[in-house]
This record gives structure tokens, sequence and C-alpha cells, in this order.
């Protein structure tokens, strides 16, 4: 897992960057040279403080980048924060998954969190803004273009964690996220397909969040670059949705194509549909052709035959993404941060060695 906060710059990302201690309020009374009753009267409104040292005050909150205490806030106000998601779906294995880790984190730190489901009708930025109204902060599951388009108008001033895909080498996000290296994860995939003896392997893709090119997403971006590094010209990739329907259109026409002896799947759900369509063209899995997934949702262990699949820990990078937003809003809690595990290849049946 990878996380970026602010601060980050270019190059690989130090996973604990961007949690550095955060200001207390103890530190703005030292820089403003005032008690910290002072400064809690100065972020409450009190009005028996002096122009001048409020004026001073908020100099140094600003100079620091202090945020009010989560909890402090509730007992002075009586107002709890909450945290609300921002996601285009709940169904989906890794989009589930990723809800259950901030639920469970949530839960266990004493926020509700509400879930807030976006769609291409929506006014994002009327979404967003009723969202933020809540007094916490906002995670953004931006693993689509319609979650990455919902946090680019998340305004600078709302706390704000994400989940997103790997983004290019070099560059990382505007703001703190978390992520995962599926990208490594789909090179893997591919090299153990080539090393079984495969000439090629063909790609059932997931939709990228950014761009509308399938080959931009990071998945795409391994298998591609395994291939090229292994002296084989990449054929085009297939699929046009998320689910088992778009896997079994796309495994239907690569089934017709006997020279097809490899496929792998950008999730487990493509590589359901793929596994039906090879076994309605009289296509065996893997004597004829091996499938790889990506996620390990909970049936792929069950389909038969057993899928082959890129184990990737959504209940962690949902953990992790909640403490990356908790940081910013309870500046007494600066827990450590998470470490889910790395995506791992888990193998299984539907993989083996090409038929000679």
């Amino acid at each position: 897992m990878i996380v970026t906060g602010h601060t980050s710059s270019g190059g690989h990302t130090d996973p604990l960057q961007g949690q550095q201690k955060a200001a207390s309020i103890r530190d703005v009374a030292q820089a403003a040279g005032v008690s910290y009753q002072t400064v809690s009267r100065v972020i409450n409104g009190h009005p028996n403080v002096r122009e001048e040292t409020r004026k001073r005050v908020e100099t140094a909150i600003h100079a620091l980048g202090f945020r009010r205490n989560a909890t402090a806030l509730a007992l002075a106000s009586g107002v709890t924060r909450s945290v609300t998601v921002l996601t285009s779906n709940t169904v989906l294995y890794g989009y589930a998954a990723t809800l259950q880790g901030l639920e469970e984190a949530a839960r266990a730190a004493g926020y509700p969190l509400g879930v807030r489901v976006v769609t291409p009708e929506d006014d994002l930025d009327r979404t967003i803004a009723s969202a933020a109204d809540t007094g916490g902060g906002l995670v953004v599951i931006g693993y689509d273009r319609l979650g990455a388009a919902a946090l680019d108008r998340v305004p600078a001033h709302v706390p704000c964690a994400a989940l997103v895909e790997a983004p290019p080498p070099g560059r990382t996000p505007d703001r703190p996220a978390v992520w995962a290296d599926d990208r490594e994860a789909a090179r893997t995939a591919t090299e153990h397909l080539l090393a079984l003896g495969h000439e090629n392997v063909h790609y059932v893709a997931i939709p990228a969040s950014t761009g509308t090119r399938r080959t931009a997403a990071p998945r795409a971006e391994g298998w591609r670059q395994a291939l090229r590094a292994a002296g084989v010209t990449p054929p085009a990739p297939s699929g046009k949705g998320w689910d088992a329907q778009a896997g079994y259109e796309a495994g239907r026409k690569l089934a017709r194509n006997p020279d097809v002896t490899a496929i792998l799947c950008g999730n487990d759900d493509l590589a359901l549909g793929v596994l039906r369509a090879l076994h309605h063209a009289g296509r065996r899995v893997p004597e004829d052709v091996s499938v790889i997934g990506f996620d390990d949702a909970p049936h792929s262990e069950f389909v038969t035959p057993s899928l082959t699949t890129v184990r990737m820990d959504f209940h962690g990078l949902g953990r992790a993404a909640f403490t990356l937003l908790r940081s910013q809003l309870d500046t007494d809690q600066q827990a450590p941060l998470p470490v889910p595990a790395e995506p791992t290849l888990v193998l299984r049946e539907s993989s083996g060695p090409r038929a000679v």
C-alpha cells in the first residue's frame, strides 16, 4: 500500500509520508505567545479576547495548519462529527470491502459513518457541499471516473482522504490518499502466465478512473509492461464494464480465437463471465485456456475450476483511509497508519501450463 499527504512530491512515496504529527493547541499557544486556554477561547469565538491577541492566534493557527480536535468540538458544541463516504458503487467486491474497512475503523474510533452514492446525473458540487455539511470529513472512493471526478471537486478546505488507483510513477494525488500497487501485481500475474509457456496473454479490462482508454488503467499498464519486456506485442484489450456480463461478452469473442490460451481479467467478476463463456464454447480451463482474475472476491475460491487471482486487501485500504482522514480531524489522535497487505498472486485451478 502507498500513502500520500499534502506535502508529497514526485518519486516513490514513503508509506508513512503525510503522517507527521499535526499541530496541537499547545503548539498554537506557544507560537502565538499565549496560554492554550486563550487559544481555546479564540477557537470557540469567546468575546473576552483582545483583537490583537485574536489576530495573533489566528495567524498562528493558519501558519501551523492547525485543525481543531474532533472530540473537543463535539464536547464544546454538542455536535458529533461524522465521516461521509462518496462512492459510485457499493456492490462490486472492491468497493464493498473498502466500505467495510472504513466502517469498522470509524466505529472503533467512535465516528458515525454515512455513505453517499454519486451518480452521473448528480450535481457533484451540490452533493459534495451537502456531504461536507456534516461537520466532519469526506472519504472518496476514486476507483472509477465518477469517483475521481468527485475527488477533484472537493474544496481544499474540506478535510478529505481518498482511495485511488495507483498513479503513474513519479506522481502523487493532490489530496491525502492511499492505494495499492496493482500495476506491479498485474505485471506479476502476466509474467506468471508467460512462465507457464503461454506465448501471449489477453486482457479483459476494467474501465480506467481517468481518461477514456482502457490501457491507461494501472492494471492494464502492468499487463502491457510484462508483455513488452518479454518481447511480446500486447493484443488489444477486451471488455466494456465491470461485471460478469461484460466478462461473458468479452469471453465469447476470445473463445472463438484458437490462438488465445491465456487471459488476465481486471477483476474477478469479469473472470467469472469469461469462465462461463469458455465453458459454453467448449474451451477447457486450464487445459485449453488459463484464466487469472483480480481482487480475490469471496466466490473466486468456490467456482469450478477455482480461480487463480490477485488478492487485494481492500479492508486494510479502507482502514488506512479512515486513519488518514482522522489525522486531519482529530489532532490529538495521531494513530499509526495501518499497513494493508501487499497484492498477492493466489494460485488455484484456473491457470496451468500451455498445452503442446
